[in-house]
């Protein structure tokens, strides 16, 4: 049966009154996050700093009772017996719970929230995250068909960024998204999203990544787009990656584009299978191309703070370029940061790849390495962004 338009409205406006006090915060556009630590204590994270707010739960079983609305409403549990859950909200917006047993002092709940409007490059150059060479790197990159990592810490806006990314797969190619809880929105419009399932009352019927990821090659994909790797699913991802399903991405969580690469060979192990490391470090080597590093600033601001490429093996170990750096460049009188990123005149050997196909640069790339090999080719012109000053943080 179909729903209509009012109806959809209706069981919207009823999900939202019964989130009860959250709601004036998930309706709240200027915030990124909500930090529910048990009834009394409520924290949102709006610019970058952490507030307490006045928001308050009538007592522990009024905040149980939302965490189970949230939790079900896409199909997940959460109870003593299975006291940790991922799950979201119907807007999209990311959702961990934990319950007691194992949260000792109360329930706690935690949102990531999304811009309702989806964020473009455009926004991204205005925030300062990214610059419009890089940008127009990147695009480049995953029109050539570059295996992307991007890699960051927690809330540094890794999904933000591999949205975006994802945004420049042309349209007449086959997505394949691979998450935990579903929330990439890519607006292609063949695109196959799987989700993982967590077992049952009985404990059974879980599907992990690992599972799904193995199924998507199965499923004729061009591109496979993995939410976040954190086990024994980077062993598959890496060899779909060499198996003919090159320009694939996923994020990690990591610290640098060293420390990501080193976390990939960890994960891999953690999957059982006993391979030399060379071996892995090989494997490594040939599936990713780019790393995209992603770190959120003292000032809460969230910055690429390097673009790198991966190009071969010496000896046992990964060898790495960067392609760009950011510079910090001091604070202004309120504190926030000041920083560049900046080409490092390494020339980059993805370029071969871009020439070959005839794809457009950033000026300043085509500058500084022309296409010895013919005429060089017009530089990317991205959208202007939109006047006025925005609002949206990177999520």
């Amino acid at each position: 049966m179909v729903m209509s338009q009012a109806e959809a409205a209706s069981d919207q406006e009823g999900y939202l009154q019964a989130l009860g006090p959250l709601r004036v915060l998930v309706e709240d556009d200027n915030l990124t996050e909500i930090m529910v630590v048990g009834p009394d204590m409520v924290y949102v994270e709006s610019h970058g700093r952490i507030l307490l707010t006045d928001v308050r739960f009538k007592d522990q079983e009024h905040l149980l009772k939302v965490i189970d609305l949230i939790v079900s409403a896409v199909g997940r549990r959460i109870d003593t017996r299975q006291p940790l859950c991922d799950a979201r909200l119907l807007d999209g917006s990311r959702v961990n719970a934990v319950v007691p047993p194992v949260a000792i002092d109360g329930p706690i709940l935690t949102i990531r929230k999304f811009a309702k409007e989806r964020l473009r490059i455009t926004d991204l150059i205005h925030f300062g995250t990214i610059t419009e060479a890089a940008a127009s790197f990147l695009q480049a990159s995953v029109l050539a068909r570059a295996n992307i990592l991007i890699s960051g810490g927690t809330g540094a806006g890794k999904t933000t960024l591999l949205n975006i990314c994802s945004g420049f797969i042309p349209p007449d190619e086959r997505i394949v998204t691979v998450e935990d809880a579903a929330e990439l929105q890519l607006h292609q419009e063949h695109v196959c999203r799987l989700e993982s399932r967590p077992p049952d009352v009985r404990g059974e019927g879980r599907i992990g990544i690992r599972e799904l990821v193995i199924n998507a090659l199965r499923m004729r994909p061009d591109r496979i787009v993995v939410g976040e790797v954190r086990g024994g699913e980077a062993l598959d991802m890496l060899q779909a990656m060499n198996t003919g399903h090159d320009g694939s991405m996923t994020t990690v969580h990591a610290n640098s584009p060293r420390d990501s690469l080193s976390r990939l060979e960890t994960q891999v192990l953690m999957g059982g299978i006993e391979l030399p490391s060379k071996a892995i470090r090989q494997q490594i080597a040939s599936a990713i191309n780019i790393v995209v590093q992603l770190n959120r600033l003292r000032d809460g601001s969230r910055r690429i703070t390097a673009i790198s490429e991966v190009v071969g093996m010496e000896g046992e170990t990964i060898s790495m370029q960067d392609i760009f750096l950011m510079k910090a460049e001091g604070a202004d009188g309120q504190g926030n940061l000041k920083t560049t990123l900046e080409l490092t005149g390494v020339r980059p050997q993805i370029l071969d790849r871009l020439f070959d196909m005839g794809l457009p640069l950033p000026p300043e790339i085509s500058r500084l390495f022309p296409d010895r090999r013919g005429d060089q080719v017009a530089a990317v012109r991205l959208p202007t962004p939109p006047a006025g000053p925005l609002q949206r943080r990177l999520g």
